[in-house]
Order: structure tokens, then sequence, then C-alpha cells
């Protein structure tokens, strides 16, 4: 809806939304105490709520003059598209933040044992609201990129990846337990969740909801197995 006004604009209201909303999310789980599940679970339905009335449902065009815009989702840079160089800068970011930076470090310390990182100085509640903050910019600009390739808005576009973004990051090697996981074996994750998914695809067998079934089933296995490994360390 901002593309009309510039690409600048389109893209600052895009990530300055969804940061707020990350921003709320991390007030009401280290401000308010309230379950992440519960708090994430609620907002991402208002999201939805809120994206499906303000488009009555329907997909809104990314106005032809914000060029800017529509090339971060298919632009190319040389022979690399954007998005994935996008990506491969924010991995690096990433992972020079967690373990080349105090904020990485305290973040692990929290989600090892938050009690005990209190003790020794660390403010738990500072550092979440951070992740939460970071999580909520991270997703305005996977939408923008995402409405630049597509050409539109949709207010139904993304439905059940964080589905996908949990098992992939539990494949990569992250303890939801806390306290152990990596950016790169995330990829890795990333790259194998895809990759499976488009075997399923080209497949043409199965269709697309017995995939979600399939989806659900495989992530739970991931889960069992990793409990299984925790339990047994």
């Amino acid at each position: 809806m901002l593309a009309g006004q510039g690409s600048f604009v389109a893209i600052a209201g895009g990530i300055a939304s969804t940061t707020l909303l990350g921003v709320v999310n991390g007030l009401l789980v280290s401000r308010a105490r309230l379950q992440p599940f519960v708090v994430t679970l609620f907002t991402a339905s208002a999201a939805r709520g809120l994206a499906l009335s303000i488009t009555e449902e329907k997909s809104v065009a990314v106005s032809s003059t914000a060029s800017g815009f529509v090339w971060l989702g298919r632009g190319f840079i040389g022979w690399v598209p954007v998005p994935v160089l996008i990506v491969a800068l924010l991995y690096f970011a990433a992972w020079f933040m967690l373990h080349r930076s105090r904020l990485g470090l305290h973040i692990f310390a929290i989600g090892n044992n938050e009690e005990a990182s209190r003790l020794m100085g660390v403010n738990p509640n500072r550092v979440k609201l951070a992740v939460y903050t970071f999580s909520g910019l991270l997703s305005g600009l996977a939408g923008i990129i995402l409405a630049g390739r597509l050409g539109a808005g949709q207010p139904v576009a993304a439905f059940g990846w964080e589905t996908d973004a949990i098992a992939a990051t539990v494949m990569g090697g992250t303890f939801l337990a806390g306290g152990q996981g990596s950016v790169f074996p995330t990829l890795v994750g990333v790259l194998l969740l895809g990759m499976m998914y488009n075997l399923l695809n080209l497949e043409g067998t199965i269709t697309p909801w017995w995939q979600l079934v399939l989806r659900g089933g495989f992530l739970l296995l991931v889960v069992l197995f990793q409990q299984r490994i925790v339990q047994r360390g």
C-alpha cells in the first residue's frame, strides 16, 4: 500500500510494522511474564486478522513506481539473486552476533539457565526484548522480499511457515530447551527441508493436504529424536 510513495517508504513501513510487533512480543514475554508460545500465537493470529481486514481479503499489487521494492525480490547483482545475497549477509551477521558479541553470549546463557545468568549480572528482560525485536525486524524484511518477488502483498502468504521455521531450526541442531544452537547448521536445516518439500511437489503423487500431514509428523519425529538426545546427555 505504501509502494506508491516510493520504495524507501514502503520498505521502511513494512520493517517498522513488524519490528513494532516484535517489541510488543518482547514486552509481553519479558515484562508481563507471559508464556512465549501463547504470546506469539495470539499476536500471529491478530496480525493475520488485521492483514485480512485491511486488504479486504484481496492481494495488493505493488506499484510500478516502486522498482527498488520489486528489485529486492527479483533483482540480480551480477549472477547472484538479490534475495540470496541478503540471506547470506544476514546469516554472517547473525553468526557474528551470536558467537562474537556480548549479546550473543547472553542469549546462550539465558537459554541454558536464566536464573544463573541473572546471578552473573545479565539482564534477561533486556536480552529477550532485543531478540524479539530483531526477530520482528527480520520477519518484515522477509515479507518485503516475498512481496517484491510476487509483485503483490498477499494477506494469506506464508501461512504455516512458522512451523517450517521451527522444523528447520530443530533440524539444524538448536535445542528447544535452549542453550545450544548455531545459524549455519540452521541454514543446512532450511536447505534440507526445502529440498524435501520440492521433491514432494515434483513427485506429484501426494496432495498438498497430505503434505501438511507429513510436515507435522516430520516435525514431531525430529522433536522426539532431539528430546532423546537431551535425555541421554
